[in-house]
């Protein structure tokens, strides 16, 4: 968080220090020296977090002869995070960091931990995908991400399910009955949808579809603007200037409250869009965003050496 504090308890220190006295759960830990060097934009709604826990854990599990798997190596982050460093967030970022393959999406069920390679290779489509880091400031730990999870919960439990992706899309209307609060209906309402929106999206893509999913991102971004109320000003303008500019779709990425915005283009108007993004910034006073053109790679591992694949599912 920009923090120069030294306590491991506070500022970005606090991660390696939170994934260190997690993984001493699983065995002695050896002392090591560490050294941090990375290029993902920090605060901007890429799993900075994440990606710094997933390496950590890696790099300290192997030194220390810990035997674990992607999966426990991704658990390993989540605690260090929820318990440690006090944000309560799912296991996806993690998991992503840990076990994703180059031009591939990672599909993640994040109550069984089951996953799956989906086939994504936007060059191959003739697509650019672009993520546009805007200027808002992206700060998770002091955001509404807790009141939001809160809503969830609160929503679920009123609807006697364990999870509100227990909900099913023809239940919605029953469902909004059911709850009689409107906040909690809007929340309810997007994880459904938004499961309904991955389901379709790993659809087309094992059809060999990747621009069809275009549409959906945009949707996916109206549900996190106007259901779940996490985007910004920000955010909400670079959606909205990259799909008039050409896009085949855009959405926010991240936690919300500030960050990027994940744009799917067509490879001939990729131009295009890093011009209407800089323009349209400049016109409303805002200091112009930074736009890279990023691919599906893989995930957190030591050069040369596979990760053990033994899992404890």
């Amino acid at each position: 968080d920009g923090s120069e504090s030294t306590d491991p308890a506070r500022g970005w220190l606090a991660y390696p220090f939170a994934v260190v006295r997690a993984l001493q759960r699983h065995g002695a830990i050896t002392g090591v020296d560490l050294v941090v060097d990375g290029d993902v934009p920090l605060g901007a709604g890429l799993s900075s977090s994440a990606a710094l826990e997933c390496a950590v854990a890696s790099a300290v599990s192997e030194l220390s002869d810990i035997d674990l798997s992607g999966i426990e190596l991704g658990l390993v982050g989540q605690a260090a995070e929820n318990e440690y460093v006090g944000v309560p967030t799912g296991v996806m970022d993690q998991l992503a960091a840990l076990l994703c393959k180059a031009d591939h999406a990672l599909f993640v069920d994040t109550r069984s931990l089951e996953t799956r390679q989906i086939p994504f290779h936007p060059a191959a489509s003739r697509c650019a995908l672009l993520v546009i880091v805007t200027t808002s400031r992206h700060a998770l730990a002091s955001s509404e991400y807790a009141s939001r999870r809160h809503d969830c919960e609160l929503a679920a439990r009123r609807l006697g399910v364990p999870a509100l992706r227990d909900v099913a899309p023809s239940d919605l209307e029953s469902a909004t009955i059911a709850l009689h609060d409107e906040r909690l209906s809007s929340r309810m309402r997007h994880v459904v949808a938004e499961n309904a929106r991955v389901l379709e999206c790993v659809r087309l893509l094992e059809s060999g579809r990747l621009r069809d999913i275009g549409p959906i991102l945009t949707a996916s971004h109206v549900s996190l603007r106007d259901d779940y109320e996490v985007s910004c000003r920000e955010l909400d303008l670079t959606v909205e200037g990259c799909v008039q500019a050409g896009a085949l779709g855009a959405r926010m990425i991240g936690g919300g409250f500030g960050g990027s915005v994940l744009v799917l283009a067509d490879a001939d108007t990729e131009e295009d869009i890093r011009s209407a993004a800089s323009s349209l910034f400049a016109s409303h006073g805002l200091r112009g965003p930074s736009v890279m053109r990023v691919v599906p790679w893989a995930g957190a591992l030591r050069a040369g050496r596979p990760r053990s694949t033994r899992s404890m599912y």
